[in-house]
């Protein structure tokens, strides 16, 4: 799936002006109605597609989750790898990119999302493990509190660009380029939610 992804967007972008998002040649990241129902639907089935592997390799919903992270994770991973081997591109982790666009544009280096990436590889393999072993303890509020809250304020940094274009509108939403990326509100987010999910997979069982 991530050899797909990269080569739909090698061509997706090599169409519209060039490989890398904003580079001196490209133009303006513009929501052309066809095209970005389009990108959007794309989006969407490759996350039902990493979900019915998940659902069909495992028996328990924990164990589905875990699934889960693991797919979307290689898959967000080595979509960079092989993005990088057809073209080049990304020339350092701290390129900028336009990373998702649902429900509304995330902006963000390289480096951001495979470091969330392998946060929910690392995630999804201990719940599976933990599940297969002793089994995987009842939640606590507060873990997930962390889980949620953290995955929420990378989200806020992931479409700072675009949340504060909103106001003016959907299209100016979309219109916008990521500015300077927000890394302390980030990198908190993923401390907070990686805490959680650590005290989530090593708690005792009861």
């Amino acid at each position: 799936m991530a050899y797909v992804e990269a080569a739909a967007v090698l061509y997706l972008r090599t169409l519209y002006g060039g490989v890398d998002p904003v580079g001196p040649r490209h133009p303006p990241f513009t929501p052309l109605p066809d095209f970005v129902w389009i990108e959007l639907g794309r989006e969407a089935a490759t996350m039902l597609m990493l979900a019915s592997v998940a659902y069909l390799s495992a028996q328990t919903q924990l164990a589905r989750i875990g699934a889960f992270g693991i797919a979307m994770g290689s898959w967000d991973i080595f979509y960079y790898v092989f993005l990088w081997l057809f073209s080049g591109w990304p020339g350092s982790l701290l390129a900028p990119d336009v990373l998702f666009l649902i429900p509304l544009p995330w902006w963000g280096p390289v480096l951001s999302p495979v470091v969330v990436a392998t946060l929910i590889v690392v995630g999804g393999a201990a719940v599976i493990a933990r599940e297969l072993g002793d089994g995987v303890p009842r939640p606590r509020g507060a873990h997930l509190l962390a889980i949620v809250s953290g995955a929420a304020i990378c989200l806020v940094a992931f479409m700072s660009s675009a949340l504060l274009e909103l106001p003016h509108g959907i299209e100016a939403a979309y219109y916008s380029r990521g500015g300077p990326f927000p890394w302390l509100i980030f990198l908190a987010g993923a401390l907070l939610g990686g805490y959680g999910l650590l005290r989530l997979v090593i708690q005792p069982r009861a």
